[in-house]
């Protein structure tokens, strides 16, 4: 059987081994040169045909540089390939009129897809040390839906528009007002203003590029792909930074323009992907190892699938265990029912102030805080972390309190993530190897300065969950992390709050993240920027549902796994569950 043989080369480290793996091989002890070194012997090489997948090398590297898995025999040949044990992608989703969805983790390979299909990157079906042309590339597509399309990148007919993933770079890459950059790339005359309006650009309109928020420069990314004409949109990861009444403004723009352009999107917020998309493909197969592409499903089929962590139509298991959501509001009740209170208290600044009616938290209960953004639930997790004084209300808890912060930067320190864990104070080890482990172990050889933004955030909630305390804060625990991800960090802090028996309180904006992690729900009103009002703590069906009514959505579950889905606006359930008052928890 072929093997799938892939190296990291940023983990490979040849100076600092005994290059165990090389002399581990029983192949290579067989006089065969299965791993060898690289010209330049900055890395290894191994030979995939002679591989026989036996697992030795993976456990004798001391860097964790080596994955090897057999061939997915459903897939077929690459689609394309990076290099020599390099990173390869089986299958190609195909745009069509809608809004179509990709769904998988992180370095499954949906960058690569979206190069692919914009025509930045030429498929090499494996043929990595050639430069494949468009005829050989026609050819290997003949006969598929993919042939007519590529046809068309060949001769220039098809225009793509992209959102990248990572706005915080565009300061870097530009000067100038906001309005100065959205002017320069519009292409659709007085179709800016009416953008500028339903995107809410009015407040940064005028100021510099460098100086609005990442919510902004989201609306911004969003509103400079709009504006250029093309027959497809690439729309990566668009609610990043932003709340649920921002998101569902985003679906509804995304919405109309694949009313009659084709539109394709990533999203991790699995409740807004499903109200944005008509289909989604599935991504599956190991990160940073190999990607493959699922054949083209309902949005509904294809997430029950996804969360079953089975493909009927592919025959292939992609999660050992099925993910399951409460279709009953969870349990207010604790043993021993110890908690610990805080009061009243007003926060103010020059231009925004806080109220917050004071309330209590249970040992051992997850309490969601939700609301829009600029409506003070960072100010109110500050204060109670002691990071910020308030103007009336004494605080005074007399507990030990963790505290993961709204944005997490690692990017000063040198030391690998196994190092920075290792030498954490008042840090629980033994539920760090029950729980937390899981999280981080797959990172712990890189650099903290290295880390990507989901990286960063593993190893931030990690510390938080195991810092010893008996309250901890979590700041938007979800932010950058892909759609498996969000959901192992949720069961992560519902058992860690159990199993230390601590109060945990978490500020999200990902409505399944909430409704899986939450025992209790906080609900934050006010006018954004000017004034905000935190009431106290209440059951989820009445939190979400009070919520929802002030979005103006109801949600419903689905009934084969339970999840909770937005309903389309004015759609005949929308209309029924407004009129009997049932936002939340309504299974059909």
């Amino acid at each position: 059987m072929t093997r799938i043989a892939v190296v990291d080369k940023e983990k490979c480290n040849t100076d600092k081994c005994s290059y165990e793996c090389i002399k581990s091989c029983p192949v290579n002890r067989q006089d065969e040169e299965c791993i060898v070194l690289n010209d330049k012997k900055t890395s290894i090489i191994i030979d995939e045909d002679l591989c026989t997948g036996c697992g030795i090398c993976i456990k004798k590297c001391p860097f964790g540089a080596i994955s090897i898995i057999n061939e997915p025999e459903e897939v077929g040949e690459p689609t394309h390939r990076y290099g020599m044990n390099d990173f390869r992608v089986y299958g190609l989703p195909i745009p069509r009129e809608g809004v179509v969805g990709l769904i998988g983790p992180n370095a499954i390979g949906k960058s690569t897809l979206v190069k692919i299909l914009s025509g930045n990157l030429k498929p090499n079906f494996g043929k990595y040390n050639e430069d494949v042309d468009w005829n050989f590339i026609l050819d290997q597509f003949k006969g598929t839906e993919a042939h007519d399309y590529f046809k068309k990148i060949k001769s220039g007919e098809l225009k793509a528009a992209y959102k990248p993933q990572v706005v915080t770079s565009i300061p870097k890459a530009h000067d100038g007002k906001v309005s100065e950059l959205l002017e320069k790339v519009n292409e659709k005359g007085k179709k800016i203003n009416e953008l500028k309006e339903r995107l809410n650009l009015g407040n940064c309109w005028s100021r510099s590029i460098k100086e609005v928020s990442g919510g902004e420069l989201q609306r911004i990314a969003i509103a400079a792909t709009l504006l250029k004409e093309a027959d497809l949109y690439f729309i990566d990861e668009p609610s990043s930074y932003l709340d649920i009444k921002q998101r569902l403004r985003i679906a509804e723009i995304i919405n109309e323009l694949g009313e009659n352009k084709k539109v394709m999107i990533v999203e991790h917020d699995l409740a807004i992907l499903d109200y944005l998309t008509d289909y989604v493909y599935i991504l599956y197969g190991k990160p940073s190892v190999f990607g493959a592409v699922s054949s083209l499903k309902s949005s509904r089929k294809g997430i029950n699938q996804f969360l079953e962590g089975f493909l009927e139509e592919e025959n292939t298991r992609i999660r050992s265990q099925e993910i399951t959501f409460e279709t009953n509001p969870p349990s207010t009740h604790y043993k021993g029912e110890e908690s610990i209170s805080y009061p009243d208290f007003e926060k103010k600044y020059p231009e925004f102030e806080l109220k917050v009616d004071g309330g209590d938290i249970k040992k051992g209960e997850v309490i969601g805080i939700i609301g829009e953004n600029a409506i003070g639930k960072t100010t109110f997790v500050k204060v109670l972390a002691g990071e910020e004084e308030p103007e009336s209300g004494k605080i005074g808890l007399e507990s030990k309190i963790s505290y993961k912060p709204q944005y997490v930067d690692f990017s000063s320190r040198k030391m690998t993530v196994e190092q920075f864990i290792a030498t954490r104070n008042n840090f629980d080890k033994k539920l760090f190897k029950s729980r937390l482990k899981p999280l981080v172990e797959d990172i712990y050889p890189k650099k903290l300065g290295e880390l990507s933004g989901g990286e960063q955030q593993r190893v931030a909630v990690t510390l938080a969950l195991g810092t010893e305390c008996d309250l901890c804060l979590l700041d938007e625990p979800s932010a950058f992390l892909d759609i498996d991800q969000r959901l192992k960090v949720s069961k992560v802090i519902r058992r860690a709050a159990d199993d230390k028996n601590i109060s945990v309180l978490v500020v999200d904006h990902d409505l399944l993240f909430q409704d899986m992690v939450s025992n209790r729900l906080m609900r934050f009103t006010g006018d954004p920027g000017k004034r905000g009002k935190a009431n106290e703590p209440v059951n989820m069906k009445i939190g979400m549902s009070n919520f929802l009514e002030m979005m103006d959505i109801t949600m419903r579950r689905e009934p084969r796994t339970g999840r909770p889905r937005i309903n389309k606006k004015e759609s005949q359930k929308d209309k029924e569950q407004k009129k009997k008052g049932e936002y939340y928890y309504t299974t059909n």
